[in-house]
């Protein structure tokens, strides 16, 4: 089964680079809860420890009124909770990876599906193009996506965090 990967391209009216940094990390936590409510296990790849702590907090308070079960790798279960945190290779299988990190990962042809992002700076857009280059070399099925340009305000990102 060829893997599908889904490219979503963050709003261009991203003003500063933490605007972009929250939108990039709401995004991949709403995909992770969309997953998760479709009994989809997943792993969240980060480029570093930082990012994937955020991530973890993030999570915890996403939706107030449903909690998206996760934990950083290493945490948790033996098998891991539904969703999993982590800036390394992943122990456990599931069929979603959320790629974060500014480079395809050694694993991704491990899954079915990828979720990756197209941020609005333009080292970060110039990494994205490099991602899908890569992708494409491996076989994988691409299509990409607008994101709407609506963007968490401050009040929601910090209560989200």
């Amino acid at each position: 089964m060829q893997t599908q990967v889904m490219f979503y391209v963050l709003p261009d009216n991203l003003q500063s680079p933490e605007e972009n940094d929250i939108t990039h990390f709401f995004q991949a936590c709403l995909h992770a809860s969309i997953c998760y409510r479709k009994n989809q296990r997943v792993y969240v790849y980060t480029n570093d420890q930082e990012s994937a702590h955020s991530i973890d907090e993030m999570l915890w308070s996403f939706e107030p009124d449903s909690f998206v079960p996760h934990n950083l790798v290493g945490e948790g279960p033996v098998q891991g909770a539904p969703v999993e945190i982590g800036f390394q290779a992943p122990k456990n299988r599931r069929p979603t990876l959320i790629n974060l990190a500014g480079q395809v990962p050694n694993f991704a042809s491990n899954y079915s599906q990828i979720i990756d992002f197209v941020p609005t700076q333009p080292s970060l857009k110039a990494q994205a193009r490099e991602r899908f280059k890569h992708y494409k070399q491996l076989g994988f099925h691409i299509e990409t996506h607008k994101v709407a340009s609506e963007v968490p305000n401050e009040q929601t990102s910090t209560e989200q965090q």
